[in-house]
């Protein structure tokens, strides 16, 4: 199958209806259908064939949309790029995929011209923008200029249809390769899994040209007769008022956006009671942050985990029984999961050890990278590196990252269990723990602090209040205080620049 042709069946079974409201215009879905056709046969004048690899490197707009369709349609190999990363990595991707066509805004041009001196490769530059320098090419001229393509290339399941870079906490990123096959397996094991109904409205401000992105995009036209307001970037107001005006149902978020949700002071000038589904996601979502959050809105937050390697939709708390609590929930269906010991035997329920999963949703491998694929995939299963558990009733809890764990004295701590008793001082807006080195114990604990606006707190303070409720040897012994965490695209903590070590993160 082609994935291309989900729209079509979204049209057949629902009709032309609005999909996209961006900035005020409401975009349907045959409108985007047809556009990226017409790009469709724009790229392939191009040169752009079955395989080919395109980047995709702008913010959330529709024109993400429509490039996405028209790169599957002809059977090539989209390449989204966080436009936020740096030069070396951006050039690093160019050269890696091999890719000779970039689709992007004039907002990001220097960018581009900079790494195509490292890229030569690189040699259509289309650009969104209405007016356009020489030697780029215009979107909307090219999708005005074009008819639609005649036909839908038709590619096999295990075909690949993106090339998706991870986030490099552990080094060079490598390009994760999702089939045709993979991402629509992804898709259906939500639609088994959710209880959402067609014709939901949806708030979008986690990114598109991401793995979590690119897995909701194919999982809304299976859901089918639904449309989202897509904003651009991430603003509280912009938020809420989109979800007044449009009475949204659904909206999906990184726990750094629901803190900035909890510090807004006036959120009941908005009227939210039309929302049913706030999920979270990306990064561990705090007890602390949970609570404070059902407290001021009246909603559950639901938390739910997935990688990259695997769709980015796996396993979740149920939207219709139980939660709980700091849990990634169960197994989407069609999904297994199991937690290992060091020498890859499943341990009894409860027991902490790394957490598999294995499913048709799994990525084909790193591309050209064998040897780093074969550390992950093993048989069946997938090393996801996550450090975790799973409770009596099968709902896992994750503990921490495989690579974050601090070994201080021969003994293994969580940063994750010292962050949340930070994060339960009043003051503490967000925290990040990590070890560092130390010539008696091999490593020492470090706290990251973000405090409250106009909040203040020593050293001292925040030691203290982890030793109430910690053993001495797990609390703190150095704290830094920071205005802000950093963090990726998604909302992921970059602890590797925290640890001041070079970091290469899309």
């Amino acid at each position: 199958m082609n994935l291309a042709e989900l729209t079509q069946r979204e049209i057949e079974s629902f009709g032309e209806h609005v999909t996209v409201i961006y900035e005020g215009k409401e975009h349907t879905n045959c409108q985007l259908r047809e556009e990226g056709l017409r790009l469709a046969s724009a790229l392939k004048e191009l040169g752009v064939d079955r395989g080919d690899r395109v980047i995709i490197q702008m913010p959330n707009c529709p024109e993400v949309l429509v490039s996405f369709g028209a790169v599957y349609a002809l059977g090539a190999v989209h390449v989204p790029i966080n436009f936020m990363v740096g030069d070396d990595e951006t050039a690093f991707i160019y050269r890696d995929s091999g890719a000779e066509t970039i689709i992007s805004s004039m907002a990001f041009l220097p960018k581009i011209e900079a790494c195509r001196k490292e890229a030569p490769n690189i040699k259509n530059v289309i650009l969104i923008d209405k007016d356009v320098p020489a030697g780029t090419l215009s979107f909307s001229a090219l999708v005005e200029g074009h008819e639609e393509l005649p036909a839908i290339e038709q590619t096999a399941d295990d075909d690949l249809a993106a090339l998706i870079y991870t986030a490099g906490t552990t080094g060079t990123p490598k390009g994760v390769m999702h089939t045709h096959g993979t991402i629509y397996a992804n898709a259906t094991m939500q639609r088994a899994t959710l209880p959402f109904s067609p014709g939901l409205t949806g708030v979008t401000i986690l990114p598109l040209c991401h793995s979590y992105g690119i897995a909701s995009i194919t999982f809304g036209s299976l859901l089918g007769g639904s449309k989202t307001v897509l904003l651009g970037s991430f603003d509280i107001d912009a938020v809420f008022s989109a979800i007044e005006q449009y009475q949204a149902d659904i909206l999906a978020a990184v726990p750094t956006m629901y803190i900035y949700m909890l510090l807004h002071e006036e959120p009941e000038k908005y009227d939210l009671s039309s929302m049913k589904y706030w999920i979270s996601g990306s990064a561990p979502l705090t007890l602390e942050t949970q609570s404070r959050f059902q407290e001021r809105f009246g909603h559950e937050i639901v938390e739910g985990w997935g990688l990259t390697e695997a769709g980015a939709n796996n396993c979740t708390n149920p939207y219709d029984g139980t939660k709980k609590t700091g849990s990634i929930g169960l197994p989407m269906k069609g999904t297994k999961m199991k937690v290992v010991d060091e020498e890859g035997k499943e341990v009894p329920r409860g027991t902490e050890g790394e957490i598999l999963i294995s499913g048709p949703m799994l990525m084909k491998g790193y591309w050209n990278r064998p040897e780093e694929t074969a550390e992950v995939l093993k048989g069946d299963w997938l090393y996801t590196g996550d450090v975790g558990y799973q409770d009596e009733d099968g709902y896992f809890f994750i503990t921490e990252r495989k690579k974050d764990l601090i070994i201080k004295g021969g003994e293994n701590i969580a940063p994750r269990e010292v962050e949340e008793v930070i994060f339960s001082h009043p003051k503490v807006s967000e925290a990040a723990v990590i070890g560092i080195k130390d010539e008696v114990y091999g490593e020492e604990i470090k706290a990251c602090v973000v405090l409250n606006p106009g909040e203040t707190l020593t050293p001292e303070e925040i030691i203290e209040h982890c030793q109430k409720k910690l053993k001495r040897f797990k609390s703190p012994k150095f704290v830094e205080f920071l205005e802000a965490l950093p963090k990726n695209l998604v909302g992921k903590v970059l602890k590797k620049e925290l640890r001041g070590e070079k970091e290469s993160e899309v």
